[in-house]
């Protein structure tokens, strides 16, 4: 373990346990509903995946944070200990996407490595952290379309969004990390590679988001997302 992997794990704690008391006292200080605090923390959860690959000198160093938090996050909705992240009708969603994100971490990230895939794990997680947070929110907001797949009620205008936000961030991640900072070693896709892999695994998450039940497209949309992305650039060398 090196020194810069130490810092790295307690920027991660702070981080996170940062991030946890932020969103409860906005919820505290101005009101706002549990769902909404709980996309903060959704949100800038999923952003520390890049957080992680910059600080990190060994992947199975960085993979703890998340990895511990499986069990944190299951204690956190076990007890509903803070109101910012779980209500009392709440799923184990913020269990299922610490899950996802270790697996998509320890599979394919490789510090240090040609054969760092680290920014496909990175890629899959921003489907579900930007595509399922914008689909709830442009459904609640404005959808007035709505279809309902074994039992779970959805609006195509938020299916929109999570396929656009999926799209747009998983290529970006696929594009700028590899040959950056964040993956030195990665090689780049190539951007009709990237593009492609993008948009093909945003229409399958999209799909997957609406056939699965609450809290489950946590773990489909990451981990369908990572295949997706691995098998068209694997197969597009």
């Amino acid at each position: 373990m090196t020194t810069r992997d130490l810092i790295g794990l307690s920027a991660s704690y702070v981080y996170a346990f940062g991030l946890i008391a932020l969103a409860e006292m906005i919820r505290r200080w101005r009101g706002y509903p549990q769902d909404f605090t709980r996309k903060i923390v959704h949100i800038g959860a999923g952003m520390w995946v890049f957080g992680v690959l910059a600080l990190f000198d060994t992947w199975y160093i960085g993979i703890i944070p998340f990895a511990t938090f499986i069990i944190l996050n299951y204690i956190f909705y076990r007890y509903r200990i803070f109101s910012a992240m779980d209500a009392p009708d709440s799923t184990p969603g913020t269990v299922y996407f610490a899950f996802s994100i270790t697996v998509l971490f320890v599979m394919l990230w490789r510090t240090n490595s040609p054969q760092d895939r680290g920014y496909i794990a990175a890629a899959a997680v921003m489907a579900m952290t930007w595509g399922d947070a914008l689909a709830a929110i442009v459904g609640q907001r404005w959808g007035q379309h709505r279809y309902t797949v074994v039992g779970s009620t959805r609006s195509w205008e938020g299916s929109m969004a999570m396929f656009v936000a999926s799209a747009v961030t998983m290529a970006l991640t696929l594009l700028l990390v590899p040959g950056s900072p964040l993956g030195p070693l990665s090689m780049p896709p190539g951007l009709i590679v990237g593009l492609l892999a993008a948009v093909l695994g945003a229409a399958i998450v999209t799909v997957a988001e609406a056939f699965s039940p609450s809290g489950t497209d946590n773990l489909s949309v990451p981990l369908l997302a990572g295949v997706v992305l691995f098998g068209v650039i694997a197969l597009n060398p």
